[in-house]
This record gives C-alpha cells, sequence and structure tokens, in this order.
C-alpha cells in the first residue's frame, strides 16, 4: 500500500511556505542521518537537484552525490552539475565519464525496451561500482516524489536508482517524496537552483538515447544533441521557454538526398517535436510561427554536421506517444 500525503502539509505555492517546509526537512534529515554519510544519484534533473540542494543545507560534506555521464545527456548538462553543486555549492561530487562504456553497451541495438534496459542496468552498475568504494555510506538519497508513489510504488523508475543491489543495504533519505512537481519547483528557487535547472522540461530516464531513434551511432547522437541545443537556444530568445511544455529533436536511422555546395549528400533528418501537456498523458502541437521555424532550420542545416533536411512533427497525442520510442 502507498504512503498517502500528510494532512498536516500545506500546498507549498510560494517562498514563505517553502522556506518553512525546507528547515522542517533540515531538521528531519540531520534527526535521521546524525553524523552518518548519505550517497544520491545526481542526475542533474529537477527533483534529485532539489534533494542535491536541501540536503547540502542539511549536511554539507556528508552528502556524496554521483553524477554519472553516460553520453546521453543534453548539451551543457554535465558541466551544468558541476559548475552549480562542485563550484558554486560546494558539494561533495564525484563525476564520473561513462561514455564510452554506455555507447560501446548499446552499439547495434535497436529494440527501444532493450536499450532502456541496458542503460538502466549499466546505470546501476555504474552507481554500485562507485558506492563499493565510499566508506561510511549509510543513506541513499532519492529524488522521489508523490507522482511516483501514487503510480508506481514508490519506485523512483526513470532515475534507475530503484533497482540498486540488495547488498549495498541502504536506508532511503526521500526529503521530497510528498511533493508534486510544482512544490518541487518551488522549493528549488528558494534553495537559489538556476531557472533553467529549476524549470527544466520532462527529460526521459534514458535521455537522447530513446531521441537517437533504433540502434544508437555516435554521429546521429551527436546530430540530435547539437540539434536540440539550437532548438532549446532559439525558444528561449523568442520567448517559447516555458511556454511550450516540452520540445526536442529526434534523428531516425535513415538518411536522404540533399545538395551542399552543388554536390549530392546523403544526410541524416532532424525532426522537430514541440508539444504542450498537462500530464502527458495527452498533448497539443505547438504552432510555431513559420518564420521562427524557417531560421531554426536554416541553422540546423547550417550548423550540425550531417544533415541536411528538418521536419516539424504535426502529431498530437493520441494517436502519436509525445517521445518516438
Amino acid at each position: 500500500m502507498s504512503e498517502k500525503r500528510p494532512e498536516t502539509l500545506e500546498r507549498i505555492t510560494n517562498e514563505a511556505l517553502a522556506t518553512k517546509f525546507i528547515d522542517e526537512q533540515v531538521k528531519e534529515i540531520r534527526a535521521q542521518v546524525g553524523d552518518k554519510k548519505v550517497l544520491l544519484a545526481l542526475s542533474g534533473g529537477v527533483d534529485s537537484s532539489v534533494v542535491a540542494a536541501l540536503l547540502i543545507k542539511a549536511i554539507g560534506k556528508q552528502l556524496v552525490c554521483v553524477h554519472v555521464n553516460h553520453g546521453l545527456l543534453r548539451k551543457g548538462e554535465p558541466e551544468q552539475v558541476i559548475e552549480v553543486f562542485k563550484n558554486q555549492m560546494d558539494a561533495n561530487l564525484i563525476y564520473v565519464d561513462a561514455v564510452d562504456r554506455f555507447l560501446d553497451k548499446l552499439a547495434g541495438i535497436s529494440d527501444p525496451e532493450k536499450k532502456r534496459k541496458i542503460i538502466g542496468a549499466e546505470f546501476i552498475n555504474v552507481f554500485a561500482e562507485e558506492a563499493a568504494k565510499l566508506e561510511g555510506i549509510q543513506f541513499l538519497a532519492q529524488g522521489t516524489i508523490y507522482p511516483d508513489i501514487l503510480e508506481s510504488d514508490g519506485v523512483k523508475a526513470h532515475h534507475n536508482v530503484g533497482g540498486l543491489p540488495e547488498e549495498l543495504n541502504f536506508e532511503l533519505v526521500e526529503p521530497v517524496k510528498f511533493l508534486y512537481k510544482d512544490e518541487v519547483r518551488v522549493v528549488g528557487k528558494v534553495l537559489g537552483l538556476p531557472d533553467n535547472m529549476v524549470y527544466r522540461q520532462p527529460f526521459p530516464g534514458p535521455g537522447l538515447g530513446v531521441r537517437c531513434v533504433g540502434a544508437i551511432t555516435r554521429d546521429r547522437l551527436e546530430a540530435v544533441r547539437e540539434s536540440d541545443a539550437i532548438l532549446r537556444e532559439e525558444f528561449a530568445k523568442n520567448g517559447l521557454e516555458g511556454k511550450v511544455w516540452q520540445y526536442f529533436t529526434v534523428v531516425p536511422p535513415f538518411t536522404s538526398t540533399g545538395i551542399k555546395d552543388g554536390k549530392r549528400t546523403d544526410d541524416w533528418m532532424v525532426i522537430i517535436r514541440a508539444v504542450n501537456s498537462v500530464d502527458a498523458t495527452s498533448a497539443t502541437v505547438e504552432e510555431i510561427p513559420y518564420s521562427l521555424l524557417n531560421h531554426i532550420v536554416k541553422r540546423i542545416t547550417a550548423e550540425v554536421k550531417g544533415v541536411n533536411r528538418v521536419l516539424y512533427d504535426l502529431s498530437p497525442k493520441p494517436v502519436a506517444t509525445i517521445e518516438f520510442e
């Protein structure tokens, strides 16, 4: 039976309520943890970032953050995690460059479910290996939020740490487990996290692995990462950041004929997806001004290596899903 949100917990809608919540959680964390160490898989997503900032406030260097770069993050995200948590918050942060390890395991795998399982299992392996190197860890912090409890029996599946080996035998620390996503964002703002981290749009656990459709190749993965960065930059410049619920690019595993510098090319295509939704059960397509779309197309085809075509996905959910895989 899933845990219930305490009736005494007010909806956190403003800075004052968030500050009250933070103060209460700091006391509870200190009481639970004492002088022991806590381990956290810090993805850079909203939930794990807010939990990290909250635990840093409560117990400082007793928190050990592990950030695993599996090569499937968006452009600039690993660098932002290091900048915000290590450089600005002075966190005890372990950075693991596992890009080659993940991409080698994924080579030639085209089935979406197999890709997800490989990414999830390898994340657990890397995290467990790092945990085994550390001494004195007795607690595992997780960014579980209330919808996780309601929808999946409390398992934070998209963080890929719900299935850590039992021999690690950690006690859980879940300070935001009774909060909804909008409340977590308010708390993150009060804790001083940057807006582009607090208001980060939904991002799948397997990351860009599900947007590099089919078997992942390094060239297509880079095309996804670079085109996504251009799309996000242009949406931010043109007032669509925060207005559109989710937007990203996809690169399917086939090429088309194009022309560049007077010569025929056989290159990838980029598909732009921009949708609005409340709870992801349904979604409508955002109407992007044609002049902006035209500008984005010119940038992507000029700046992203190996791309000669850009398409805009006009399919709502249903009948399509939001992600391609």
